[in-house]
């Protein structure tokens, strides 16, 4: 571990498992919110768009923070007012814990296959200029009410022992070190998912609103059927390898310690 990871503060909650699961939140959005702002084509695990409610400098784009001139961590990000303006109450679900935010955005998801989320699983680069202060961990607060659609984290890409599925209605709230967890979701609707995707800095303000919110870690995995699992598994994973052979390495390992 180098000495810039050593250097920021993580939270001890995440420490076991990476993630832990909020009680769900029972504020009602309208849809209207989110289909009121504006999207841009972003691809990130699967056929997505992105509407960022706040960005590095405050414009409509999705990039992160460290490809800007001035780059800088992913932290304090700017608020951009014509998107809070017309999704007022997915904003303020996203400023209750009072921690430092980055980026801000809800994301689009087209209907998808377990191999399809396997495939797309990735880690996230949160923390590539970040040298000091709390570590950065992401937030995932379902809009759309997909209760039999999951949240599928791993420990190891490759190893489905190291797996947990967490199911998503509307409220569902995941908080990941998503810099250590690999993640996708596997969304079996019929329409897009939508989910509020906030990035915090870890620090008494947040550890404060996970503990007032009733974290838990130790998660029921539904079962799967066993040979459709396992097809699936292989499916994700010669895809995954045909990848990394073309480019030569895997494009969904974070690069922030490269």
């Amino acid at each position: 571990m180098s000495h810039r990871r050593m250097s920021h503060y993580r939270m001890p909650i995440l420490e076991k498992k990476g993630f832990v699961v909020l009680s769900r939140d029972n504020v009602v959005i309208e849809p209207e919110e989110w289909r009121s702002l504006e999207y841009v084509d972003w691809k990130s695990s699967g056929d997505t768009r992105f509407a960022p409610l706040a960005s590095a400098y405050g414009d409509i784009e999705c990039n992160a923070f460290w490809h800007f001139d001035p780059p800088k961590p992913d932290k304090d990000g700017i608020w951009i007012d014509s998107q809070v303006d017309v999704a007022p109450t997915i904003a303020a679900a996203a400023k209750v814990p009072g921690a430092n935010v980055g980026r801000v955005r809800i994301i689009e998801l087209q209907p998808n296959s377990y191999a399809d989320a396997l495939y797309n699983s990735h880690l996230d680069d949160n923390n590539r200029l970040n040298d000091e202060g709390g570590w950065v961990v992401r937030s995932f607060r379902n809009l759309t009410d997909d209760g039999e659609s999951y949240m599928v984290l791993r420990e190891d890409v490759k190893d489905p022992s190291t797996e947990t599925r967490i199911a998503l209605p509307a409220g569902a709230r995941v908080i990941v070190d998503s810099e250590r967890m690999w993640h996708s979701v596997w969304h079996t609707g019929d329409e897009p998912r939508y989910c509020l995707i906030t990035s915090y800095e870890s620090g008494p303000e947040l550890e404060k609103w996970i503990f007032e919110n009733d974290p838990i870690d130790d998660v029921e995995v539904p079962e799967l059927d066993p040979t459709c699992a396992a097809e699936q598994e292989a499916q994700a994973q010669a895809r995954r390898d045909a990848r990394t052979a073309h480019y030569g390495y895997d494009p969904t390992t974070v690069m922030s310690e490269a």
